[in-house]
């Protein structure tokens, strides 16, 4: 079997949208934990629509925050820049709601049972044992070298990088255990593209990007690994040639396909939202499952529906891997995890990350990846209740 992942890089125009929604998400928290907010924008040529309903006193300039990411990012060209973009934003305010200003903190467990999910969704973790982060390989490879593409860029070790990129990696398996690099392909905007010669780029690639990546990995390319660099010509990107819109990346959110995933945006919502803390919640316990050595691979679904306050469903599947049977695992799930909204929120102390991280926390998530960062330090990733799980 061949699996392939994409990744794309923070310049992309569809990640360029998930960092502004959640930079607006991170200063509405820096300011009022307890803030409600769903941030969406759009982005074309030289335009950016910015969509905000929110229930806070926060003051927060969503041009700015914009600007500030679209400068961060590295978008100087004339044609796209953090000056000269129109930023057009519609925001909605909403009543403030008290029942929903609470400390998770403080509130009881009796309180916690009373808190209910205010959307409906079917959310999925995965975990399984290809890398040490427990991720698939190929979103890995991806993830690492579309960061490593940007990071070239940054560094102007390749000064003539845009920031929009595109990386496909191809992993050959067999017996679901990843064997070799089947292919790689990168897509890299150049300024001035017709003035880069293809083979040079695609060596400087080599040398900068792709070489350094696979330096430590077990598996690496050999010689009957494809690799292209913009195989169909130069490769025009950012918003000057491709639209872009907050939430339609789920996959390099995810697992990369290799797992099912929700198709609903992670970026732009608040720790109130279900859908973007359960999926978080189903993370860390297919990925504790994992760690305890019950499964080589796990998928946790949960699903939620309005005003319920526990998952409707949770159904646990170790695909032939596990050491247990599955509804072993779904019983230790349900005696040592937490899936209601408010624990969550609590065990995880969603609400007041964005205060302790000056550059934001929500937003740095937003590009390479929510699941498998080792950059961060996120509590979902952690395996903290695998001795447990194992104890039984």
């Amino acid at each position: 079997m061949i699996f392939t992942s994409e990744s794309v890089t923070e310049g992309h125009p569809d990640k360029l949208c998930d960092q502004i929604s959640d930079s607006i998400v991170d200063h509405f928290l820096k300011q009022d934990p307890y803030a409600r907010v769903r941030a969406e924008c759009a982005v074309s040529s030289a335009i950016i629509f910015i969509a905000v309903r929110y229930a806070s006193d926060a003051k927060v300039d969503f041009s700015y925050l914009a600007r500030k990411v679209i400068q961060r990012i590295g978008y100087d060209q004339p044609d796209f820049n953090a000056k000269i973009c129109s930023i057009l934003s519609a925001p909605q305010e909403l009543p403030l709601n008290m029942a929903q200003r609470f400390d998770e903190e403080k509130l009881s467990d009796a309180e916690i049972d009373r808190v209910a999910a205010k959307n409906m969704v079917t959310l999925f973790g995965f975990a399984c044992d290809q890398t040490p982060e427990l991720m698939p390989l190929p979103v890995m490879l991806a993830n690492r070298l579309s960061r490593r593409l940007a990071e070239a860029r940054h560094q102007k070790t390749l000064p003539y990088l845009l920031p929009d990129g595109k990386v496909q990696v191809a992993v050959a398996y067999d017996r679901h255990r990843p064997v070799r690099i089947h292919g790689l392909t990168v897509m890299a905007s150049t300024e001035h593209p017709k003035q880069v010669e293809p083979k040079k780029l695609a060596d400087a690639i080599m040398d900068a990007v792709v070489k350094p990546v696979f330096k430590n990995e077990k598996i690496k390319p050999d010689k009957e690994t494809r690799v292209l660099v913009n195989p169909d010509g130069p490769y025009q990107g950012g918003p000057t040639h491709h639209s872009g819109l907050t939430g339609r990346k789920s996959a390099v959110d995810t697992y990369g396909e290799y797992a099912r995933h929700s198709g609903d945006a992670l970026s732009g919502k608040d720790p109130m939202r279900v859908d973007r803390v359960g999926a978080y919640a189903a993370r860390y316990a297919a990925k504790n499952i994992v760690a305890a050595g019950l499964a080589g691979e796990c998928e946790v679904m949960l699903s939620y529906s309005i005003g319920i306050t526990r998952p409707v469903s949770l159904e646990v599947q170790t695909f032939g891997t596990g050491k247990v049977p599955d509804a072993k695992i779904r019983d230790l799930l349900e005696r040592h995890f937490e899936f209601r909204l408010a624990g969550i929120m609590k065990h995880f102390r969603l609400r007041y990350l964005p205060s302790k991280h000056s550059e934001g926390y929500f937003q740095r998530l937003a590009a390479y990846g929510h699941f498998g960062r080792s950059d961060m330090e996120l509590p979902w990733e952690k395996t903290d209740r695998a001795e447990a799980l194992k104890a039984g």
